[in-house]
């Protein structure tokens, strides 16, 4: 392969492209084509599947497996000549073939190129760090967490219903008399103040007592999902069976050694300090991050062209199938599920879809202004750490991963700690 010529039109973002494909490796293609389509070819006097490639070219033309080599050939040649012509390929507008023979062909391709973008004052990024002060607040609900996590449910006796509890409940619904269908169930187990009932059902078992027999009207809200129902006034009749409510334990050294490996409630309290502390700072380190992000795509010029984003999305798309796979689901299922359609999902995904593409932008672009490389070392940890990660041998990932695709995430990776130990963090 050799690039011809390359030049930039007018249209931002796209370069036209005269790509030249040598004789061997065009000829390989064609004897490739060949021996893969042969079997499908009939040729009087030869059995199917057997006739000599110069017979089918004399039948059929000599151009006759030109069309599907050159199809094999593009992307070898596009990426070879992108490569020379120093672009990146976004997409592929258009593809032309100019000539062919024996001695390869030649063609023109109209390719929509990654945007060199500017980007200023990256240095000294003023943002605030969130604080990271351990109050007794903060403990104390971390307690509360986990004093709910390990909280019973009782049965009360001695008191009427109160919100909050768990009412054990048989209830009828009548609109005009008549019962309706959906209206009726037993022995049904209603948290109290959840919402989870019309508007005014709930409120109205607050105050009773267990075995009581009691009737309440609520009027169906105007936006039920039952067209039928929708504003009617409706009579329930209720029977409460059980009132339960959460009992949670009492925070002393017992508690203490149930939920954890310590002896007293100082100790605990002590390493749930250390444990807060540990999430505030990440936390705080996350959020500076975040703001960097944003002032770095405030600060950023140049013009994006859309397929970016649209590659970026489908690349999201094809990560989130992946997740629902390793769950026994998959993108259809998900889709029927919800209730959505594909286009509905690229849209969600859009906007972290554009964020993702402009800070790696913009990030390659300060790699490139502060001339950071990926060293050896560099690339021999990050190809170590792959292989923990994912259980791999070294090997195996190498095949994987492509050392050049590694070694623009490591000067990518520089570039944002470039970004935070420049930055002006209050």
């Amino acid at each position: 392969m050799s690039l011809k010529t390359s030049k930039k039109l007018e249209d931002a973002n796209k370069f036209e492209l005269e790509v030249s494909v040598d004789g061997d490796t065009f000829n390989k293609a064609v004897n490739k084509v060949y021996k893969k389509q042969v079997k499908n070819i009939n040729i009087p006097g030869f059995r199917k599947g057997k006739a000599p490639k110069h017979i089918i070219e004399k039948m059929y033309g000599k151009e006759v497996f030109y069309d599907d080599a050159m199809q094999d050939c593009y992307p070898d040649a596009l990426y070879d000549a992108a490569k020379e012509a120093e672009v990146k390929i976004v997409a592929v507008d258009s593809l032309e073939a100019i000539e062919a023979g024996d001695d390869g062909f030649t063609f023109k391709a109209v390719i929509v190129v990654e945007p060199e973008v500017e980007i200023k004052d990256y240095k000294g990024i003023e943002v605030e760090k969130k604080s990271t002060e351990v109050t007794d607040e903060l403990i104390n609900d971390e307690i509360e967490k986990v004093r709910e996590r390990n909280s019973r449910m009782v049965t009360v006796e001695d008191r009427a219903a109160q919100d909050g509890d768990i009412a054990v409940i048989d209830f009828e619904g009548f609109v005009d008399g008549e019962a309706f269908e959906g209206g009726k169930a037993e022995n049904f187990n209603l948290k109290l103040g959840s919402g989870q009932f019309i508007p005014g059902f709930e409120e109205q078992i607050i105050g009773h007592n267990t075995d009581e027999e009691f009737t309440i009207n609520v009027t169906f809200p105007e936006d039920y999902q039952a067209e039928d129902l929708q504003g009617k006034e409706s009579e329930f009749k209720i029977k409460l069976h059980e009132i339960k409510t959460k009992e949670l334990p009492e925070v002393d050294d017992e508690f203490v050694k149930d939920v954890s490996e310590k002896e007293t409630l100082d100790e605990y309290k002590e390493e749930l300090s250390e444990q807060i502390k540990k999430r505030l700072e990440t936390e705080a380190d996350n959020d500076v991050d975040d703001q960097l992000i944003e002032k770095l795509i405030e600060n950023m010029e140049g013009e994006i062209p859309e397929a970016m984003y649209d590659n970026q999305i489908n690349d999201m798309l094809r990560e989130f199938d992946m997740r629902l796979r390793s769950q026994g689901m998959d993108m259809n299922t998900y889709l029927k599920y919800t209730g959505m359609d594909i286009d509905a999902v690229k849209t969600m995904y859009k906007p972290e879809a554009e964020k993702r593409v402009k800070l790696r932008l913009i990030l390659e672009a300060i790699a490139r202004k502060e001339a950071f490389e990926a060293t050896e070392k560099d690339i021999e940890d990050e190809y170590n750490k792959l292989a923990e990660a994912y259980k791999m041998d070294i090997d195996k990932v190498k095949k994987a991963v492509s050392e050049e695709g590694l070694a623009e995430d490591i000067k990518v990776d520089k570039a944002m700690k470039y970004v935070r130990d420049n930055a002006s963090i209050k």
